[in-house]
């Protein structure tokens, strides 16, 4: 799950680490008297959304006044920003962050993410703050630090001061950034996240380390332990269909193509998604409906799947295991029955109750297309679909 800036914000101020001054705003009247309370020379009003980018299309925006934040703000707010991380069709800004201006001296990049590579969290700091980190890692990689922390042990002081001479931070620094590195791992870990970014973290003119940006990703799993943060969900920033998916704990992610897939198993789903590629085709999501499905989820999938306008066929890859393959027909059937589904539908079954699933497939009166194998129905639901996109 993702949240906004402002909400990260308040976590990690809470866990010590030093933020701006400022406020959440929802109305573009309020940003006058926020900006008045702040009485600062330069006050930033930034859109908030789920993309980062904010700042080259136009979300982010430097006032002098009270009156120009309350102007500037109007502008912002309901605009659609179209950044990299948004896609072509952007988002709308709902949300700002009226927040004091500060005098930076330096912009640093710090993030703290899981590393399935190394099976712990890793710990990263470049002194090219401000900049998208993923032109830092293709341009310079050598300029991205690097600190893998033991679970067991924490993030140990001696990869603190590693990482702070690695910045090139003044000796004077170290009593001032340590508290701030450990404050960052300890929000990172109590909150289970699985990503923690500052981008930038700057150093001011009086020698303090700031959060001047953050981003937090949190483990949907763990969201159990933390209702505060599950909370804190912005439904307008999510796919609707992904938000509907969610309701029926089903694991959906809309893609761009025109060929749906429903799959039980994360690993097969990308098996999957590669063979439709390889067949010509081009999915048009991820969907796994998950190993112990029932025929009404199986409903509920394809409910979702078709309310794409994009989709042309569907490919139904299904390994019967505790999903048995004949609650997999029956849900497809009973789908087709509510669902006046018009377009058409490949299965590829195999596994427990296979022969009797593909039975209430043929004796259904829809027309299905059974397939022999993976191959065969990328292929054949491709071909479906229009051919090669």
């Amino acid at each position: 799950m993702k949240i906004h800036e402002y909400q990260a914000k308040s976590i990690l101020a809470k866990f010590g680490v030093p933020i701006p001054r400022g406020q959440a705003v929802f109305k573009t009247e309020d940003a006058r008297h926020i900006a008045q309370e702040l009485g600062t020379p330069i006050v930033v009003v930034k859109a908030q959304i789920h993309a980062g980018g904010r700042g080259k299309a136009g979300g982010v925006k430097l006032a002098r006044s009270a009156s120009q934040a309350a102007e500037l703000a109007g502008q912002i707010m309901g605009m659609k920003l179209v950044t990299p991380q948004t896609g072509p069709e952007g988002r709308i800004v709902r949300r700002l962050l009226i927040e004091e201006g500060l005098d930076i001296k330096r912009e640093l990049y710090l993030s703290i993410l899981v590393d399935r590579a190394v099976a712990a969290p890793v710990f990263m700091a470049s002194a090219s703050g401000g900049m998208e980190i993923e032109e830092v890692a293709k341009e310079h990689p050598e300029a991205i630090l690097r600190e893998a922390i033991n679970p067991a042990a924490g993030l140990e002081p001696y990869q603190i001061r590693k990482l702070i001479f690695g910045l090139g931070l003044p000796a004077e620094m170290v009593s001032v950034a340590v508290p701030f590195f450990q404050s960052l791992y300890r929000a990172f870990l109590e909150t289970d996240a699985s990503l923690l970014e500052i981008n930038p973290c700057v150093v001011t003119g009086d020698g303090r380390l700031v959060a001047l940006d953050a981003k937090m990703n949190f483990d949907d799993n763990a969201l159990g332990r933390h209702p505060e943060i599950r909370d804190m969900r912005d439904l307008d920033e999510e796919t609707p269909l992904e938000v509907e998916a969610s309701k029926y704990k089903l694991n959906y992610i809309k893609l761009d193509g025109n060929v749906a897939c429903m799959v039980n198993g994360a690993g097969l789903a990308m098996a999957t998604m590669d063979i439709i590629k390889l067949a010509g085709g081009n999915p048009a999501n991820f969907l796994d409906v998950g190993g112990g499905a029932s025929a009404e989820q199986v409903k509920n999938a394809l409910k979702i799947l078709l309310g794409d306008p994009n989709v042309r066929a569907v490919f139904i890859n299904i390994f019967g295991g505790i999903l048995r393959c004949d609650v997999l027909a029956t849900g497809v059937v009973n789908a087709a029955n509510e669902l006046k589904i018009k377009v058409p539908i490949v299965v590829r079954m195999e596994g427990t109750n296979v022969e009797k699933g593909k039975e209430i497939l043929q004796n259904s009166g829809f027309n299905f297309t059974v397939a022999a194998g993976m191959k065969d129905g990328a292929e054949k639901v491709v071909a479906l679909a229009g051919g090669a996109r």
